[in-house]
């Protein structure tokens, strides 16, 4: 992208927050991005720099926004394999393997979902002005299951909105210990960072905490461990893990929440990502997309029954 700056003049009724404002008049730049620029001081209103995404904007005040060039990545591809459930021109719908990082960070420089999804789609370079796929949600390292990837900036801006919007469906199979407190339920509890650990987040009160709700179904029951089926309605960090393990009933192999001695042969949590329901980009009706347990969960199951 060149160097740019963009000069608009805001003319509507009432006040209007600055990235809403810049995210209707720039469509082909995503409100992330948008909001990125916000924070580094590339936008002015009336002159001044304004560093706050949510700045009201009143009639008739002028803003400039300067989107710098992008910046090189840092990201070399890797040719791991993956395995692709669907694929069109605007998104990857992967089955990711327990022990795989999503992205980049800390002590995870390489060997990642995004280094694999930009060897297996090179054109998905640039999304959002960085040189990294559209990692649209995440998934713990040791949770397997189905992921969304954009290809292109116009479908990251599509699913981004759904999942704001609470409109795509993502079911869970997790396997607990002992028993929830009812066959079915939904648990809604603010969470947040622990403020004993901070590597942790925690049920917390709602003025520390943002709302996090998910329900649950039992699916099999065992003489001291539980199947259940989880829908987290909204996208909390380790929403599912921090519920279950609130109520009481922990999911098996999860040592940051649950028991550090696991009750069963298992070197990971017993959670997996099995269905996805979304509406693809320039569709109208919902497709969903399935992902069976894998095999060391499968065995944990089977050695159950």
């Amino acid at each position: 992208m060149s160097e740019d700056m963009i000069r608009l003049v805001y003319q509507g009724d009432g006040e209007l927050r600055l990235d809403k404002y810049l995210a209707d008049q720039l469509p082909e730049h995503s409100r992330s991005r948008l909001q990125n620029l916000i924070r580094e001081g590339e936008v002015l209103v009336d002159g001044s720099v304004v560093t706050k995404s949510g700045f009201k904007l009143e009639q008739g005040v002028a803003v400039q926004i300067h989107i710098p060039p992008q910046e090189p990545s840092e990201l070399v591809p890797e040719a791991i394999p993956l395995e692709i459930v669907f694929e069109n021109q605007d998104i990857l719908v992967v089955n990711k393997p327990a022990g795989m990082v999503v992205h980049p960070a800390a002590g995870h420089s390489t060997g990642t979902l995004v280094h694999a999804a930009l060897s297996h789609a090179p054109d998905m370079e640039g999304i959002s002005g960085e040189q990294r796929p559209g990692v649209v949600h995440r998934l713990d390292k040791d949770t397997s299951g189905l992921i969304l990837l954009a290809k292109n900036d116009a479908a990251q801006r599509w699913l981004q909105n759904q999942f704001r919007s609470r409109q795509v469906k993502k079911v869970y199979l997790a396997l607990v210990d002992g028993l929830p407190p009812t066959p079915s339920g939904r648990v809604e509890t603010p969470i947040g960072r622990d403020p004993s650990h901070r590597k942790q987040m925690a049920v917390v009160p709602i003025k520390r905490g943002r709302e996090a709700v998910t329900e649950y179904h039992t699916l099999e029951s065992f003489p001291q461990h539980t199947l259940i089926e989880a829908h987290p309605v909204t996208g909390r960090t380790h929403q599912i893990r921090i519920h279950m393990a609130f109520l009481g009933c922990p999911i098996v192999g999860d040592r940051l929440y649950g028991r550090r001695s696991p009750t069963l042969p298992l070197d990971r949590q017993f959670l997996h990502a099995a269905r996805l329901r979304v509406v693809l980009p320039g569709e109208k009706d919902p497709r969903e997309f399935e992902a069976p347990l894998p095999a060391d969960l499968q065995a944990v199951l089977d050695q159950l029954r």
